[in-house]
């Protein structure tokens, strides 16, 4: 009979625990970008001024742990200073009719370099859930306008994890279709932090890692790069805790499951578009991978990013994935 008293009171604590709501996000607007705060901690901020696309920097996990490398936005001792164009978190993408929104300068492919333009936003909303939706045009290096997009984020906060929700509807214009080439440099991309790492060589020199890449089909490290599935985890341990970041493709995105550019010196990204790159094996003819909108037509393509502590198993990733595939 003593046991009563005791599931009572656990009963009740698991209750309280089930009910607690979640940590509110706040969205506040500055000159050149929107602060997120989930439970009054900075997680992210999306910076729509001063380079050649919005990005999201930094990225901080519950416990204020950078997940992202500092580079281009700030030089940090220790850090690479490769690929000057991979912002943190973005979306973008090396072949939009001949032209590059990826690459920057005289890097990458040989296609004149564009901008991603932000064009106002349409809803700023804070919450349990804060919304961030936004206007972009892409533009051509000669003025010419290639397409236009609606961008919606939304942040959220449950114990030790974060959530974003990015989600891109890019439209043509009316008057000619947009063909998304056939290229490996893209798509919804993050450049995680140098600790997160897997072992790989930096200016001819070997690099050591603690990273590790897993997929839902269970392909691993190196294995991972240019396979398909419907999640890619990238997870390491630091200072005797683990941290991962999961990007779950939405099952109505075109090419679901989609293709991984999962690097080993941290590029991490979801590419739909890659197919030559990514299949080399099969010998694809060039533009093999193209996708195109029509004139007029849109494209809309939905990506989760998962920031969680432990490997995929201890966050479990895959049933995270499983809600966020029925909607939740």
């Amino acid at each position: 009979m003593k046991l009563l008293p005791f599931l009572s009171v656990l009963a009740s604590a698991i209750s309280v625990a089930v009910a607690a709501p979640a940590p509110h996000v706040t969205l506040k607007k500055l000159d050149d970008r929107v602060r997120v705060e989930v439970g009054g901690q900075l997680f992210t901020e999306y910076v729509f001024k001063g380079a050649s696309r919005p990005y999201c920097y930094p990225i901080l996990a519950a416990d204020g742990t950078s997940l992202v490398r500092d580079f281009p936005m700030k030089e940090t001792a220790g850090e690479e200073t490769d690929h000057k164009h991979h912002r943190a978190l973005m979306f973008a993408h090396s072949n939009v009719n001949a032209v590059d929104f990826w690459n920057e300068g005289t890097s990458g492919t040989k296609f004149p370099k564009g901008d991603t333009v932000h064009d106002g936003f349409v809803e700023t909303t804070s919450g349990a859930v804060g919304v961030l939706r936004v206007r972009n045009r892409w533009v051509a290096p000669d003025g010419r306008l290639m397409a236009t997009d609606e961008t919606t984020l939304r942040f959220r906060g449950e114990g030790d994890a974060r959530m974003l929700d990015y989600d891109v509807t890019i439209q043509a214009r009316p008057d000619a279709p947009l063909v998304m080439g056939d290229n490996k440099d893209g798509t919804m991309a993050i450049r995680i932090a140098q600790w997160m790492t897997m072992p790989h060589k930096y200016l001819k020199q070997d690099v050591p890692g603690a990273g590790h890449i897993v997929t839902a089909r269970g392909d691993r490290d190196a294995a991972a790069w240019g396979t398909r599935a419907e999640w890619c985890d990238y997870f390491a341990a630091r200072n005797g805790k683990t941290y991962g970041i999961a990007i779950f493709d939405h099952p109505q995105n075109v090419r679901h499951p989609t293709w991984w550019m999962a690097r080993d010196y941290g590029l991490f990204a979801a590419n739909p578009f890659g197919q030559k790159d990514f299949e080399v094996a099969a010998k694809h003819p060039p533009g093999k991978g193209d996708y195109t909108i029509p004139a007029g037509g849109t494209l809309t393509l939905r990506y989760r990013f998962y920031f969680h502590s432990g490997d995929e198993k201890a966050a479990n990733v895959a049933g995270r994935y499983a809600d966020y595939a029925a909607g939740r």
